[in-house]
């Protein structure tokens, strides 16, 4: 179902988008509180271990629990709502953008557009078109996420307002280039994994019956997401801390701050001071949420797909019995 498949395609582009809109917003609601928590791994500057001086956050655990006792359980849900706008306005961008690059693939060139190189390219230049897209709303996102107590950002008018007011329109594009570069791969490996691994799966155990092939699905969306997580992991982290950038002082309840002048700077401060480590700080609650995600955007879109299918298929039979 993800991708064109011109056997058994039965959803249109627009209908493509609105199912990949649903998907977002599901998944987000039930990862909110993984992202939380990774997000402010990635940006302790101190190791994530409990014998390091000053370190706030050192396990999953001990995290989940520091934060609800100082911030309460709306803690774990912080920017949920630029975090929506985010997941509902990429997910239509990018399932919209997969469907017609793989059906444009399959009308104007010779390659399969089941093929899970297709898959790879397609899937990369998808996510890319929705990340430019809404890269402004996850700069929100990282920044309500990352802020502690007293709040700096009231709302999220408040914060659009105060952001512009201060730092100008670029600031809402800061980590953009690490961003495309690591959104590339990462979703393209995604893309191409999920295929490779549906297809495996199919060939191994055959479905038996729909339940068995929501399973599946939700599987190998969440081995996908583990793998590309891990392979493009450092350029997330680095993303994370330039978006910060400029916001030193409401992070100072956290621990250390740091200011990067720019990607290549970000890259040998971490290198200096953390080491090869400190690119992979958050790890842990990130592939956590890499497989719960990908596993539910996946499964849940095909699930929309089919409801569409379904839905589409009776109002035809319907008008066809008048």
């Amino acid at each position: 179902m993800v991708g064109y498949d011109p056997e058994a395609k039965c959803v249109s582009t627009v209908e493509a988008a609105a199912a990949g809109s649903a998907s977002g917003f599901v998944t987000r609601v039930l990862v909110s509180p993984l992202d939380v928590i990774k997000i402010r791994f990635q940006l302790q500057i101190e190791q994530l271990s409990s014998r390091t001086p000053g370190a706030k956050y050192y396990g999953i655990l001990q995290a989940v629990q520091c934060i609800f006792q100082e911030e309460g359980l709306g803690a774990f849900w912080k920017g949920h709502v630029p975090a929506q706008f985010l997941s509902v306005g990429y997910g239509a961008v990018q399932f919209m953008a997969f469907e017609s690059l793989t059906k444009l693939v399959h009308n104007v060139t010779s390659y399969n557009a089941r093929d899970s190189f297709v898959h790879f390219i397609c899937g990369g230049l998808a996510a890319c078109t929705a990340t430019v897209a809404v890269q402004p709303v996850d700069t929100l996102r990282t920044r309500f996420a990352a802020q502690g107590e007293p709040k700096v950002y009231h709302n999220l008018r408040h914060a659009v307002v105060t952001m512009y007011q201060t730092e100008g329109p670029r600031t809402f594009y800061r980590g953009l280039t690490p961003t495309i570069i690591a959104i590339f791969p990462y979703a393209g490996l995604q893309f191409s994994f999920y295929n490779t691994l549906k297809q495996l799966s199919e060939w191994m155990i055959p479905a038996e019956g729909k339940e068995g092939g929501n399973v599946k699905n939700l599987v190998c969306g969440s081995c996908a997401g583990i793998i590309s997580k891990t392979l493009t992991y450092p350029f997330d982290l680095i993303k994370k801390r330039l978006q910060v950038g400029g916001f030193e002082h409401a992070r100072a309840a956290f621990g250390q701050v740091r200011i990067y002048r720019g990607l290549l700077d970000c890259l040998r401060q971490i290198m200096q001071e953390e080491g090869l480590g400190g690119f992979f700080k958050g790890l842990s609650p990130s592939l956590l949420k890499a497989a719960v995600s990908t596993g539910l955007v996946f499964f849940s879109y095909e699930l929309f797909c089919s409801l569409l299918c379904a839905l589409k298929n009776t109002d035809s039979n319907k008008r066809k019995e008048s």
